[in-house]
């Protein structure tokens, strides 16, 4: 352990990176809403993150080797964030934070159906999506030791998860 932690504890450790009120929705924004631009992370969360919040938590994630940034080549002002390996692996802690949240906690129905989609696809769908990740966020190509597999053909997890998501707001706005 270095002085640098309060201790050893996995827990505490885990908590020293998303003990926060923002990391997570914005790890969560860029696993599930696609979000890898600043400007998309501002507008695009439901719980309006200041910009120098969402700046300082953007940097210090990159810090600690949850997310990867670079130039975006299409436009000389903005940069691309990319998760990493870790934080790909937070794919089935979220499906189990949403659960647990769908569970206990009073949810909106529009906002918890990715969430229990995700709990009943259990790890195969959490692994599909995890690949499919690893395809848009990693360098390292399909077939690798760091990328087995591939996605299969179709619609990607996140398509189904928004197709649920839409359903729901339709038919909510229908009612």
């Amino acid at each position: 352990m270095t002085e640098s932690h309060r201790s050893g504890c996995p827990i505490n450790l885990s908590l020293e990176i998303f003990g926060d009120k923002w990391s997570l929705l914005i790890l969560r924004d860029m696993i599930f809403g696609g979000r890898r631009h600043f400007r998309e992370l501002l507008n695009g969360s439901q719980e309006k993150i200041a910009s120098n919040i969402l700046a300082n938590r953007l940097k210090r994630l990159v810090e600690v080797g949850m997310l990867t940034k670079r130039d975006d080549p299409t436009h000389k002002q903005k940069a691309i964030y990319s998760l990493t390996e870790p934080a790909i692996e937070l794919v089935p802690i979220m499906a189990a934070l949403g659960a647990w949240g769908s569970k206990w906690l009073p949810v909106s129905e529009e906002l918890s159906v990715r969430a229990r989609l995700l709990d009943e696809g259990g790890s195969e769908l959490w692994d599909r999506f995890m690949a499919e990740l690893r395809e848009e966020h990693l360098d390292s190509p399909v077939g690798s030791p760091e990328r087995p597999g591939g996605t299969p053909p179709g619609k990607t997890v996140r398509q189904h998860l928004q197709e649920a998501y839409l359903a729901v707001v339709a038919s909510t706005e229908a009612s």
